[in-house]
């Protein structure tokens, strides 16, 4: 399968780190991977700030670049919905390109559990895991079930954790609440955001989790500056940071 890895534009500047770990799972696994070098924004952050229009350009930048690939991975949950759930309207309902690309995009951990379908890890992480559910990855793509919803419990992301040796993911007292970043809303109304954080790292740490991880590195960063601000003993690290430990 040719797979076009997608790098939101904040995590290629402030997080190459976890793009590289991306990269070094897909390559394990045997996957033909290209990073288009001409891939910008998905157009997130305009959409959140009522720049349709801006958004529509990109949108179709997006689409031209992705359309060849058989499959479109990334490590980041929202902006994955971005392009699945939010693009439809800037296309004509008998847009070939578009559903191509709207259908084959996935973000990294539902593409390992639903079109890998990977049972095996070799990698031991003996420490105390906290998930963060993030809002995007949570309620859109449907990365585990909402706790508003009476359906049976799941969750691809424990999932493909629990794959790991000696890892104790640890129970939250709110398992699938926003951790306030929200994009330029953790702009507009800091203080708000802030406290939504806050009480998102007491959670984990009242679960005595020694790391916070998730599919969006958005959250993660937003956690972290606040942790780092209040000195907290707690780390966040992104899903594959922890997965790539297992591949050669």
């Amino acid at each position: 399968m040719k797979i076009g890895l997608f790098i939101p534009c904040y995590m290629n500047e402030l997080y190459p780190d976890v793009c590289f770990d991306t990269l070094k799972i897909l390559e394990s696994l045997g996957f033909d991977v290209t990073y288009p070098l001409s891939q910008t924004c998905c157009g997130q952050p305009m959409a959140n700030s009522g720049c349709a229009s801006d958004v529509a350009s990109l949108a179709h930048r997006f689409v031209e670049i992705f359309k060849e690939y058989d499959y479109i991975v990334a490590p980041s949950a929202s902006c994955v919905a971005m392009v699945r759930e939010h693009y439809e309207s800037f296309f004509k309902s008998d847009d070939r390109d578009f559903h191509k690309v709207r259908d084959s995009i996935f973000e990294i951990t539902e593409f390992l559990h639903d079109i890998v379908k990977l049972n095996t890890l070799n990698l031991s992480f003996p420490f105390r895991v906290g998930v963060h559910n993030s809002c995007h990855g949570h309620r859109m793509l449907r990365l585990a079930s909402s706790s508003e919803l009476q359906i049976p419990h799941f969750s691809k992301i424990k999932n493909i954790l629990n794959l790991i040796d000696d890892i104790n993911l640890v129970q939250l007292q709110r398992d699938d609440e926003c951790c306030g970043f929200g994009g330029t809303f953790s702009v507009t109304e800091p203080e708000i955001s802030a406290a939504m954080g806050n009480a998102r790292i007491l959670d984990h740490l009242g679960a005595n989790a020694e790391i916070i991880t998730g599919v969006d590195m958005s959250c993660l960063m937003h956690m972290q500056g606040l942790i780092d601000k209040n000195n907290q003993p707690i780390k966040v690290m992104h899903i594959v940071q922890i997965l790539a430990k297992g591949f050669a």
